[in-house]
């Protein structure tokens, strides 16, 4: 059974239409229409793991939980995640601010732990496209960032050979001093976790919606440092996130930091120039 005729059933509907329609790198996208209009998006990929989707539905319920808004999880299978459909559209200036003031506070309803899953996900690791992390929590942020995320990113991105002559070694200093750079203490914030600016889908409203998390606590410098990665987010965002939450003293010169995170895991995806990006970002780090 195809995945669009499967959610329909999930959703006790007959399948009327079903339209592929952009949905990324790894998953095959539909524009699904039951037998009584209703639209819905429907996401489905072959060899999908066991229960991904059933985290990712998870993910968007724990987002929703913080006060992000999200597309509503009609139904979950090991197949495919069915969701509301919306039509798209641009942020407007009223989107923009709400996108920082949601931001704010999803970070502020936080977290068990720094590496703690949503609730209800089983607890095997942090998948960000086809790049799998071991799980692992950790009460303070520096070293869980230093051993669970930069350390096994850095060796896997070393083994495709995706780094300069000498870049390895400029990671592993910028890992050695951590503890220096990370800023004050911050507690586990809930993070979207691959937040780039495709994963802000705009509705025809013109209000924000986040979109295909990779969620877990973690310090919220890393989404605003990875929305600021592909794209830059508006100002009128960083502004009513700060209005809402202030940011520590010394925040942009964090940046690098934690855009080590996602170059090196499109590194390990794409190799390219990613691996010169992930070197010249750990250079700004620690200078």
């Amino acid at each position: 059974m195809s995945a669009p005729a499967a959610a329909a059933r999930a959703l006790g509907r007959g399948l009327a239409r079903a339209e592929r329609v952009p949905g990324g790198d790894i998953n095959a996208a539909w524009r699904v229409t039951l037998d009584d209009g209703t639209r819905t998006f429907v996401k489905t990929r072959a060899g999908a793991r066991p229960g991904e989707y059933a985290i990712e539905a998870a993910g968007l319920a724990w987002l929703a939980d913080g006060g992000a808004a999200v597309p509503t999880v009609l139904a979950a299978g090991d197949a495919f995640l069915a969701l509301e459909w919306i039509d798209e559209a641009r942020l407007d200036a009223a989107g923009e601010e709400a996108l920082g003031r949601e931001l704010a506070a999803l970070h502020r309803s936080g977290a068990p732990c720094f590496g703690a899953p949503p609730p209800g996900a089983p607890f095997d690791g942090l998948r960000l496209g086809e790049v799998e992390l071991a799980p692992a929590t950790g009460a303070e942020w520096p070293p869980f960032y230093a051993e669970h995320r930069l350390a096994p990113l850095l060796r896997a991105a070393a083994d495709r050979g995706a780094l300069p002559p000498g870049g390895a070694a400029v990671i592993e200093g910028v890992i050695a001093r951590l503890p220096a750079l990370a800023g004050p203490p911050e507690p586990p914030a809930r993070l979207h976790g691959d937040l780039w600016g495709g994963n802000v889908l705009a509705g025809r409203d013109g209000r924000p919606r986040l979109i295909d998390p990779a969620a877990y606590g973690g310090h919220r410098e890393i989404d605003l440092a990875m929305l600021q990665l592909f794209g830059a987010p508006s100002l009128r965002t960083l502004a009513a996130y700060d209005e809402e939450l202030p940011r520590a003293d010394g925040h942009a010169q964090r940046v690098p930091l934690w855009q080590l995170l996602p170059l090196l895991v499109h590194a390990v995806l794409f190799g390219g120039g990613y691996g010169a990006s992930a070197v010249a970002a750990a250079r700004r780090a620690a200078p």
